[in-house]
């Protein structure tokens, strides 16, 4: 009984939250290695376009409560979530034809448009804080929970009790499929096959006719609805601040680099290694360790690794090891 309710801490504090956070950061890292892979430059600016998006969608999730319009128990934000898409690729597009296309037609180097996108980053940060503010925005609504840990500890009878938010269950149904649609359109398509030539080898894919105009549009457009749907994600499960999606670059950028950056699947898997390694490491072990031992014991000892305080410090840690040791990440990188 007590390795059940040892299981069941770990499931509650660190297995679903690593699971949840993971699928977050994955499709962060999958935008992000798209416009590596396509565009070939390192994106500053995609916390804050995740955050315009994210913004975009609690504006027009106010706009449907004010009308009465709602889906019940899930969120009202899934039904403000297209709208958002629309308006992100809208931002993202005006931002390409004004500011990165002037580049790309210079032949500019790759430090060149990662400096231009810090400079979008600042632009989009402020335009966020302008329109909706700085502070933390709860836009959740509808049903909270799936299972309640006092619901979980009455039919059950165990000491800990589990709790699944229902914006767990959403993130991971909506990652899923949101993964299954990006890998096929890759994988199978002929448009995502042009960009699979575009990314490799981008002088024998223009030999071949392809169209370097419109592999840059779908790649915006794929890049703003994976910003989109990530950045409302992790707004519905935490809160949403401007800053937070700034801060969330560092791990983002770290599951690129781990998986491989420029590697859209290695990208997903990185954004799981991150989490877990984040959550992992920051969780203090107390009562799981003394579930498991034989006897009883009144230490003080939080057992615990790392300060969640340096949370961030270990996705920076794993990007140093992993650029030193295996700079190609996990998967070889630029293969779309």
């Amino acid at each position: 009984m007590d390795f059940i309710n040892a299981i069941i801490l770990l499931s509650n504090f660190v297995i679903v939250p690593s699971i949840t956070y993971g699928s977050q950061l994955a499709l962060g890292a999958i935008g992000v290695t798209l416009i590596y892979g396509v565009l070939r430059f390192a994106n500053f600016a995609y916390g804050d376009l995740m955050a315009f998006g994210t913004m975009c969608v609690i504006l027009f999730t106010w706009l449907f409560k004010s009308l009465g319009i709602s889906l019940g128990i899930l969120p009202t934000a899934l039904l403000a979530l297209p709208l958002g898409i629309i308006l992100t690729i809208g931002v993202s597009l005006f931002f390409d034809r004004t500011v990165f296309k002037y580049y790309r037609n210079k032949k500019s180097s790759p430090v060149t448009f990662i400096v231009v996108s810090l400079g979008i980053m600042f632009v989009l940060n402020a335009v966020v804080r302008i329109i909706i503010g700085p502070n933390d925005i709860v836009f959740m609504d509808g049903s909270r929970f799936i299972i309640s840990a006092v619901d979980f500890k009455e039919t059950t009878g165990l000491l800990e009790g589990l709790t699944i938010k229902s914006t767990q269950v959403i993130t991971l149904i909506t990652t899923s499929i949101t993964c299954f649609v990006l890998f096929n359109f890759l994988n199978k398509t002929k448009t995502g096959k042009s960009m699979r030539a575009y990314s490799n080898n981008e002088d024998l894919a223009l030999l071949s006719g392809i169209d370097p105009n419109k592999i840059i549009l779908i790649t915006w457009i794929i890049v703003s609805i994976l910003a989109t749907i990530g950045g409302t994600l992790y707004g519905l499960d935490k809160s949403f601040k401007p800053f937070t999606y700034f801060n969330n670059l560092l791990p983002i950028f770290a599951a690129t680099i781990v998986g491989g950056i420029g590697n859209p699947l290695g990208a997903f898997y990185g954004g799981f290694v991150i989490a877990f390694s984040e959550i992992a490491l920051t969780y203090a072990y107390k009562k799981f360790i003394f579930y498991l031992l034989p006897f009883s014991s009144d230490s003080t000892n939080l057992i615990q690794y790392i300060s969640t305080d340096y949370k961030f410090a270990i996705s920076f840690a794993i990007l140093v090891v992993v650029l030193i040791f295996r700079p190609q990440g996990i998967f070889k990188g630029k293969v779309i």
